[in-house]
């Protein structure tokens, strides 16, 4: 074969297997990369289905047309696709940055703090307390989460259910994610400063100190109780309410600290549970990868009863209404026995104690109890 028929048949195969870019590509999105390319690969195809038996200069000649329709159809279209390229990069951009704050966490932290606003003015707080609470709350939270997110980007590669998280999987930087939770951290302290009391701004400030620095460098990593004591972070946004409405602190609000603080290992042993090998292979140390799973349970039972003490010391501190106190004595009860039920089955030694159920069923709880909280100001005056 000659050396230019080798050279032909070598480019259409480079062609067919996609090596070489057969027209400049723009920046567009994965999908639609692809689709034209396929688009393309075809017309191509079906050119080179018409070579058996022609000469050079004539598969010369159909190539080039199948590639100068390709080419074309690509120019006409380019405007659009760069407009749309554009739009969609902004998008996911903003999307990253979103998801590097854990909005997921940001709500269930706004559900704690609006519920005790509510308890502290005995109804509803004032309008402009309440919306730079959940301003600087939000940003209070996203901030440490944030840190966390740039912090951990070792062994969120590492694990699957956090490999794609935004700064793990490069679609943002380790100095853009560091610059940005600082920018949130500020702001969310000057925001409470300003518009709420100077208490709230510094329970604030101690919360993401405790979360970035407590919990994400010092403990995580070190210790098998490190989501007891860097889950303290977690109960500020009950204090921060607080105290953004009186300007002080006092007994039932300790008491909604100690609830979020009890509850918080229970809700997330039963995770840690479920992707035990993945925490094993990322080197972190969580209480269900270095102990057996009795253990584990002993200690879910343990705090889960504090929990639940804590949320009955509430009638007595607050105090609170019947609402309140019936929704305190039944989660509290069905949360125990949920509890019941993944420890025997955990004894039972069952391939699957579904450890999940805990999981979510531990966020109806605190979302269900904290609804009650809000309510009971709104309902009869309190039993004691």
């Amino acid at each position: 074969m000659a050396l230019r028929d080798r050279l032909d048949l070598g480019l259409i195969e480079s062609w067919r297997q996609g090596k070489r870019p057969m027209w400049p590509w723009h920046r567009r999105s994965r999908e639609e990369s692809l689709a034209r390319r396929a688009a393309a690969h075809e017309s191509i195809e079906k050119s080179i289905g018409r070579l058996d038996g022609e000469r050079w200069s004539d598969r010369r000649k159909v190539l080039v047309s199948a590639l100068d329709r390709a080419s074309a159809g690509s120019r006409s279209s380019s405007p659009q696709i760069a407009s749309h390229d554009r739009w969609a990069g902004v998008v996911s951009v903003l999307k990253a940055y979103i998801a590097i704050t854990k909005p997921r966490i940001i709500e269930l932290l706004l559900v704690t703090t609006i519920p005790t606003m509510i308890l502290a003015a005995g109804g509803w707080p004032d309008l402009s307390t309440m919306i730079a609470v959940i301003i600087g709350g939000t940003l209070a939270a996203g901030g440490a989460s944030t840190f966390n997110s740039v912090y951990d980007r070792d062994i969120d590669r590492v694990m699957q259910r956090t490999a794609h998280r935004p700064v793990a999987s490069g679609l943002i930087s380790p100095r853009a994610g560091l610059i940005f939770g600082l920018a949130l951290s500020i702001v969310s302290v000057v925001v409470l400063w300003w518009w709420t009391t100077p208490l709230a701004a510094a329970l604030a400030g101690v919360a993401i100190l405790a979360y970035a620095v407590g919990y994400t460098v010092v403990l995580k990593r070190r210790t098998a109780s490190n989501i007891v004591w860097g889950g303290a972070a977690g109960c500020m946004p009950v204090l921060i309410g607080w105290a953004a409405v009186t300007g002080s602190l006092s007994w039932a609000p300790v008491a909604l600290f100690f609830i979020v603080f009890f509850w918080t290992p229970p809700h997330y042993w039963p995770l840690s549970l479920r992707y035990r090998e993945d925490y094993a292979s990322a080197g972190v140390p969580m209480l269900p990868v270095v102990a057996e799973p009795r253990t584990v349970m002993r200690h879910i039972a343990g705090h889960s009863l504090a929990m639940v003490a804590a949320s009955i010391a509430l009638i007595f501190l607050a105090p609170m209404g019947w609402v309140y106190t019936i929704a305190a004595i039944v989660l509290g009860a069905l949360f125990l026995a949920e509890v019941a039920r993944l420890w025997v089955s955990v004894s039972r030694g069952l391939a699957d104690p579904a450890p999940m159920r805990l999981f979510h069923g531990s966020i109806t709880y605190l979302a269900t109890l904290f609804f009650a909280i809000g309510i009971d100001p709104f309902v009869g005056s309190p039993l004691l």
